[in-house]
């Protein structure tokens, strides 16, 4: 005969349960996700397939609704109507929902109807590729994913230059070497590491410079799930030779007003002076 009051036969207080998912490896979903999988009402989700190979790994059967941040308005109220009274988990289709997932709009509402939230902790895979990249660790910003039209992820690198923090990003493999690209021409001198598959099988992590990373994904195209990161400015300003060095590496894409200002963000030298040493460079 059963407890009454083990796990199984606890039923959770109506509301909203984020659950965190596996990145790739099953192993990886906590016990605390598979009570709440296992005790709530019904599983709002991506992609009901995704979400359904999930709970048959784990032998459970429940009620799923999909759910993105493309859902109708009236699709989202009916979901948080229905958490007065029952409790309903949101899952992404891996990792936590809300880190680049759907989630945002729907905790808003929750929030404003007085619906209880409660976030499960779990798998990430923005933070497991900082933890295996040994890029610095004690600041870093989560940029999702860069912008696929070439200047827009110009622009948003040159943004993020003076960032005094690892930048991690997420990206899909057609576009990695795009954004290596990118990364060598606003970010040189900045040590990336491109985590690939982690937890997965073929888990992969390759860590220097970006045109030596674009060249191995040149040669080698990459496949699967992939965070990037790049690593923060140096802390200390660059010498003239190194400053001269980085203006001719940018001066072969972009003007001299242009390859100033990228320079100064990378290395905090005033941009009137580097200004004045590519126009001397461009004419030498």
């Amino acid at each position: 005969m059963s407890d009454a009051t083990s796990p199984e036969n606890r039923s959770l207080t109506p509301g909203l349960y984020i659950v965190s998912t596996p990145i790739g490896n099953l192993g990886d979903i906590t016990l605390r996700a598979v009570e709440v999988l296992r005790q709530c009402d019904g599983v709002a989700c991506e992609d009901t397939r995704v979400t359904g190979k999930l709970l048959k790994h784990l032998g459970i059967s429940k009620p799923m609704w999909r759910y993105d941040d493309h859902s109708e308005h009236r699709d989202r109220t009916r979901l948080v109507e229905s958490m007065r009274s029952k409790a309903v988990a949101l899952v992404s289709d891996a990792g936590t929902p809300m880190v680049s997932d759907p989630g945002y709009r729907l905790v808003n509402d929750c929030r404003a109807e007085g619906i209880p939230v409660t976030a499960l902790p779990g798998a990430c895979a923005a933070i497991s590729g900082l933890a295996l990249s040994g890029l610095p660790n004690d600041r870093f910003l989560f940029a999702g994913f860069l912008p696929s039209k070439e200047k827009a992820r110009r622009e948003t690198l040159d943004e993020l230059a003076a960032v005094d923090a690892t930048l991690v990003f997420y990206e899909t493999a057609p576009r990695l070497t795009k954004s290596l690209a990118a990364i060598e021409a606003a970010l040189p001198d900045r040590e990336v590491a491109v985590a690939r598959e982690i937890t997965k099988l073929h888990e992969e992590l390759r860590r220097g410079l970006p045109s030596g990373l674009l060249a191995y994904y040149d040669a080698n195209p990459p496949k699967g799930e992939i965070v990037l990161l790049v690593g923060p400015p140096p802390e200390s300003i660059a010498s003239e030779e190194d400053a001269d060095a980085m203006l001719r590496n940018a001066l072969r894409t972009m003007k001299a007003s242009q390859a100033a200002a990228q320079v100064a963000k990378a290395t905090g030298m005033d941009r009137k002076t580097l200004y004045a040493r590519a126009m001397g460079l461009r004419l030498a």
